[in-house]
């Protein structure tokens, strides 16, 4: 059964004071949780459009936080700012007592990919950023599902807390890490989250464990024609060390990721740099791997370091965990996706489809009509390419998420064709279909406790016996002017 029937009107048949809903009161119930996400279509578009347009990088998303606390607060949620050192983190509760329900909220842009709502490449010229990962949707959706989730709970006499988690700076800043590491998912039973994509799927998999971290050369300046013998070159500190990862990379296991982008280079080509800064990523399905791969990256700046008379020093930025899959709680999220359905396009939103998709690198490209298939549902053990903050929430508490069909099919994550589809009602579609998902997984885990429970058995025996959080970050501070 699908739920997305126009007209259907929830009958009540449970007294306030009911915290369960009887087995053939529950598809009216949750029938009528679509219909009120679907009338407030237009509601949830205009902040999510305003964040994409405010394209905020992590840690500087001052007015794309308040947009969702805005939105929050209205609804009757207490919202609690600024936690976990994080001036633009927070966390949004409504109801008391168990089973504590947490949805993850993200909202933080991608420096240099400012796009407009075109199916051509026209960056934009008012702005730096643009929203390539669809966080403007993330954050917006997981808000609506919270509302929703508050709204069915009043409704039906249901109890338990709800808990919208603001948390920034996902791409590199690890701002979850942080807000773990304050134990503020500790009385948490599940949590949930979703990110935009191509596809429509709510299949278990894991993710790649990731430290990140900038290498700074500082040297000596001169003339490089009149003096070159007095400079000592920061600039080829950086070269000498990515050359030589660049040599490792035959050398390391082939699921190994490592790239870096140099963020300082000197400024002028007559003048010997003594200052340059480059910034590296490196990930591994295995986080005991990923930290000896990361070792021997840092003995390579040391190296370089020695090799050209230059000093070094290094940041940590960044470090997560590879994500903790939870089938059980991926089952019963394909579930209401399933009932849910995908994203339907208009003619007018076909043809501007078929523009992206000539854009796109390769031949081959999906049917622009997949958008509206839910994939079936499979055990996904390769894991995806990327890596995300939430790795580290899935560690401490039992965490299900799934991907909906924001963009075009076919059109990959951090593009301008991304940010592109972003920004008109495709992506604001595949928004709701993850609002809906999520606010009816959310109704069987506060109507069925025992839903939860099996997810903790499989997440306890996942984890292993005497497991330890530790986060891969240290002890150090958040990185709130990592993209400054």
């Amino acid at each position: 059964m699908r739920y997305l029937l126009p007209g259907l009107i929830l009958i009540m048949t449970l007294c306030s004071s009911a915290q369960t809903i009887k087995p053939k009161d529950l598809p009216n119930v949750k029938k009528s949780a679509v219909n009120r996400l679907d009338k407030q279509y237009e509601k949830y578009k205009t902040p999510a459009l305003n964040i994409w347009q405010y394209a905020e990088v992590g840690y500087q998303e001052y007015k794309s936080s308040t947009e969702l606390k805005k939105l929050l607060a209205d609804a009757g949620f207490t919202i609690e700012e600024g936690v976990a050192a994080i001036p633009t983190a927070f966390v949004a509760t409504y109801g008391s007592g168990s089973p504590v329900i947490g949805i993850l909220a993200e909202y933080d842009a991608l420096p240099g990919l400012s796009q407009l709502a075109a199916p051509e490449k026209s960056p934009d010229p008012t702005r730096k950023a643009g929203h390539a990962c669809g966080h403007h949707l993330f954050g917006v959706a997981s808000v609506a599902a919270g509302i929703e989730l508050m709204e069915t709970m009043k409704q039906t006499g249901l109890k338990g807390t709800i808990k919208v988690f603001g948390t920034p700076a996902e791409e590199g800043g690890s701002g979850k890490v942080y807000m773990v590491r304050e134990g503020l998912f500790k009385s948490v039973d599940v949590v949930m989250h979703w990110h935009p994509g191509n596809r429509n799927a709510a299949n278990p998999s894991s993710s790649l464990a990731n430290i990140s971290a900038k290498f700074r050369f500082r040297g000596v300046s001169a003339h490089a024609a009149g003096a070159p013998e007095k400079g000592r070159s920061a600039l080829d500190a950086v070269e000498s060390m990515n050359y030589m990862v660049n040599l490792m990379r035959e050398h390391v296991p082939s699921d190994t990721r490592i790239h870096y982008v140099i963020t300082s280079g000197g400024e002028a080509p007559n003048v010997v740099p003594d200052y340059a800064e480059v910034y590296y990523y490196a990930r591994h399905p295995k986080r005991d791997v990923l930290a000896e791969i990361f070792g021997r990256i840092k003995k390579i700046a040391e190296a370089a370091a020695l090799g050209t008379e230059t000093k070094m020093e290094m940041e940590i930025i960044g470090g997560v965990f590879d994500l903790l899959p939870n089938e059980s709680l991926a089952r019963l999220m394909h579930h209401n996706l399933t009932a849910v359905g995908g994203v339907t396009y208009t003619p007018e939103e076909v043809e501007w489809a078929k523009k992206i998709q000539q854009s796109l690198i390769g031949p081959n490209q999906p049917a622009i009509n997949t958008a509206a298939l839910i994939e079936p549902f499979k055990i996904d053990a390769s894991g995806s390419g990327g890596s995300t903050d939430v790795g580290d929430v899935s560690y401490v508490v039992p965490t299900v998420g799934l991907s909906t069909a924001t963009w075009v099919p076919g059109t990959p994550a951090h593009s301008w064709q991304a940010v592109a589809c972003g920004g008109t009602d495709i992506g604001i579609k595949g928004m709701m279909v993850a609002a809906k998902t999520l606010a009816l997984t959310g109704i069987d885990l506060l109507n069925e406790p025992t839903q939860i429970q099996k997810a903790k058995e499989e997440f306890d025996r996942r984890r292993g016996p005497g497991f330890t959080y530790s986060a891969l970050i240290g002890d150090r501070k958040p990185a709130l002017d990592y993209r400054k």
